[in-house]
């Protein structure tokens, strides 16, 4: 024992001060990359696990080189970004945990050139004082959807919030029982109702609520009657629910509004494309609600945003309201949504929304690119072939249904330990296990990335 210590001893005495690692040419290089307080700390870092080794009897004789270079790691792994881009092939076209909607290429330019520079996002050119970042996207949105104002905030959560709070705080809002929703994260209508200071009347039951219903229940506390679409789930069987139409003529006989949380953002027919009809953003403009808010990154095809369209004077209310400020959108967001409205008005949501072109591309392209790829994998020695698959929409829309799709299916021992492999990859490839088969669906793999994929699949299957 008094061998082991003494020898711990000696190897404690020997290892090098920080001063001197410093002044080794390697650590100068390393201070000029990541600065010299951050090498600092990775030196104080690596003696310091040297140390802990030594104490615990696993030490070895100390290397300046390998006390710098596991400083290096250090460093990388401190500022390695934790947001990375991936390659999405689950054929999930929305997907919330890999970002949602792609944003397009005039989407992308839009954003750097905002954010690399100055903007006027709170600047009139004309006036030359302040202005408001309120006005963005606003007169996209007025022309598309036929609304009288509209504005964005930086989710549809907060928007729905905005709206509670500044139109119906302190006064009732009625809502179906079948309308209570959670959708990811934990975010529930209920507490939302709650926090906007809004008191919550629940009508009707799960699978059917009427007309009448929502009549009983209107006091001369009533503010409004809130719709929530049903976009992560659907009821179905015994069902009913009263046509918005019918709302919006029962809350203008009782002078209360008719709010409606549209969620997805759609403004096309998804149903030429093989998908259930999803409600629009105009249906529910159309059918006579005062106000309708829905987010940007989900079929929409933008960035993250949440948007309110409706009657001007209540958007009016809802811009001045303090809680819009804390929930603003910033100028990237703007930026990015401003150029994807754009490509809604000349026609070019088909071709250039990824999240349109998606869900539009026909199924012989997809099955020609699969067996381009299964062919190509085969050629390498990776043992591919191409099955029957269906995409789906995701991002808490069209819930249910899906797309015919091809896929290719990749055999290996052991599935999960390619899965694993592929994640940790440079360019981290996401896809899905089904029947012990790793399976790669070309509709939601964008085309500059369908090379990196294969590269990928080739080195680890």
């Amino acid at each position: 024992m008094g061998e082991q210590i003494t020898q711990a001893q000696d190897l404690l005495r020997s290892l090098p001060g920080v001063d001197r690692l410093l002044q080794m040419p390697v650590t100068e290089l390393l201070a000029e990359q990541y600065g010299r307080s951050l090498t600092l700390a990775a030196l104080r870092y690596s003696l310091d696990n040297r140390r802990q080794a030594i104490l615990a009897g696993n030490g070895r004789e100390p290397d300046a080189d390998s006390l710098v270079q596991e400083a290096r790691t250090w460093l990388e792994n401190l500022l390695a970004p934790t947001l990375r881009p991936i390659i999405n092939a689950t054929g999930v076209i929305v997907h919330t945990n890999l970002g949602r909607a792609p944003l397009s290429r005039s989407a992308l330019t839009a954003v750097q050139s905002a954010g690399g520079g100055y903007a006027t996002l709170e600047f009139d050119l004309d006036s030359g004082k302040r202005g408001s970042r309120a006005v963005h996207a606003e007169n996209l949105l007025i022309r598309l959807t036929g609304a009288e104002a509209a504005t964005a905030v930086n989710n549809n959560a907060a928007a729905v919030l905005l709206m509670l709070t500044a139109l119906c705080s302190g006064r009732e809002v009625i809502i179906s029982r079948g309308q209570l929703v959670e959708i990811g994260g934990g975010f529930r209508i209920p507490d939302v109702m709650a926090q906007s200071g809004a008191r919550m009347v629940e009508v009707g039951t799960t699978n059917r609520t009427h007309l009448h219903d929502y009549e009983r229940a209107v006091t001369e506390n009533t503010a409004a009657i809130l719709v929530v679409h049903h976009s992560n789930y659907k009821i179905i069987g015994f069902t009913t629910e009263p046509p918005l139409a019918d709302l919006a003529d029962l809350a203008c006989r009782h002078n209360i509004l008719l709010l409606y949380d549209q969620g997805s953002g759609a403004l096309l027919d998804t149903a030429p494309y093989g998908l259930e009809p999803e409600p629009t953003v105009l249906d529910g403009l159309q059918a006579g609600c005062d106000v309708v808010c829905f987010s940007g990154d989900k079929l929409l095809g933008g960035s993250q945003a949440g948007i309110l369209c409706g009657r001007g004077g209540l958007i009016g209310q809802i811009k001045r309201h303090p809680l819009a400020r804390a929930v603003r959108a910033d100028k990237m967001a703007l930026a990015a949504l401003s150029a994807t409205l754009a490509q809604y008005l000349t026609d070019r949501a088909l071709v250039d929304i990824p999240v349109w072109r998606m869900i539009a591309r026909p199924l012989p392209e997809i099955e020609a690119e699969a067996n381009q790829w299964a062919a190509r994998l085969q050629e390498e020695g990776v043992a591919a072939r191409v099955i029957d698959g269906r995409s789906t929409v995701g991002g808490g829309s069209l819930p249910g249904t899906s797309l015919p799709t091809r896929l290719v299916a990749v055999e290996q021992a052991d599935v999960e330990s390619l899965a694993a492999a592929l994640r940790g990859h440079s360019l981290p490839v996401i896809g899905r296990i089904q029947d012990d088969l790793f399976l790669v669906d070309p509709r939601t793999v964008l085309p500059e990335q369908a090379e990196a994929l294969l590269t990928a699949l080739v080195r680890y299957a």
